[in-house]
């Protein structure tokens, strides 16, 4: 068995690993979750003694700061996780022969492209998250060459606090919502990309593929964030009766202003990924029935 620690265990990404626990041990892979009461990942001595003492094979950095909004304001904070905190666990990584996945964002892009973003695609982001995330990316890949860089977007899930649980709790509040219909990417269902980055690691040790550099994973197909909702709400109302679905309002992203500037497109080109896979397991609207499953 190799040991897997997982850092952000406590968001919805590390419990979405969580509950994939049966199916690493069947690959042959022991999760080691941590939040950061247990590891301060941006401690170096802390990391590299931890590393040390668990005999660590792989680290997945699932850990980050992403109050995007709050960012603006709190940007030392923001850097401090997303980019110190990337940079040390890379550098420990390098110091204990320890492999690499680090989780980043659509946010690096500026979303100016009327076309997908590819894997080797410029990068302008327009926030302080964005930068940050950008930061750790560029931190990880100079100490750890052979590290992966997983972006994503749009995460929800049952776990955590998302867009999906958002509008769930929103509906039980209210009768009419405007969402924003201008902004286009991919909605990415959590324990998706949790099982993505399984099959990479074990994929990595059985050398049947080598995983490096940026990959970008996501749901499919894109979408709006209107349309995602929509989704959201018509699959709540066929799976329970007591569901009432709020009235929908398309609006564009100047109705909405927000302290952080989105990309107007975010769409991530999978390139690399369907080369090395025959399939991916990536529909967000499967994913939007599983979490009303628990949710509901």
């Amino acid at each position: 068995m190799r040991n897997v620690l997982i850092t952000g265990g406590e968001g919805q990404l590390g419990q979405s690993f969580l509950s994939l626990k049966d199916f690493a041990e069947d690959l042959g892979l022991r999760l080691i979750l941590v939040g950061r009461p247990q590891l301060d990942i941006t401690d170096e001595d802390a990391v590299s003694r931890y590393l040390r003492d668990n005999r660590i094979d792989v680290v997945v950095n699932a850990a980050a700061y992403t109050a995007v909004d709050k960012a603006e304001s709190d940007a030392e904070n923001a850097f401090l996780v997303n980019a110190a905190g990337a940079e040390v666990l890379a550098k420990c990584c390098a110091q204990h022969d320890s492999w690499m996945v680090h989780i980043s964002t659509d946010y690096v892009f500026d979303g100016q492209s009327e076309s997908s973003y590819h894997e080797d695609s410029e990068v302008n982001p327009l926030s302080v998250y964005g930068s940050s995330k950008l930061k750790g990316e560029e931190a990880v890949l100079r100490l750890l060459p052979e590290a992966a860089v997983i972006r994503t977007s749009w995460v929800f899930s049952e776990f955590g606090q998302n867009f999906m649980k958002t509008m769930l709790r929103l509906a039980h509040d209210r009768d009419a919502l405007s969402i924003v219909a201008d902004q286009r990417g991919a909605p990415t269902y959590a324990p998706h990309i949790a099982e993505l980055v399984l099959r990479l690691i074990h994929k990595q040790y059985s050398k049947d593929v080598i995983a490096s550099g940026v990959l970008h994973f996501t749901g499919a197909p894109a979408t709006t964030w209107f349309d995602f909702a929509e989704f959201i709400f018509e699959q709540a109302a066929a799976s329970s009766s007591d569901f009432a679905a709020p009235q929908l309002t398309p609006i564009d992203t100047a109705s909405y202003p927000t302290a952080a500037v989105r990309p107007q497109n975010s769409v991530l080109g999978m390139g690399k990924l369907e080369q090395q896979f025959s399939s991916l397991n990536n529909s967000w609207q499967q994913g939007v029935n599983q979490a009303l499953e628990v949710l509901l």
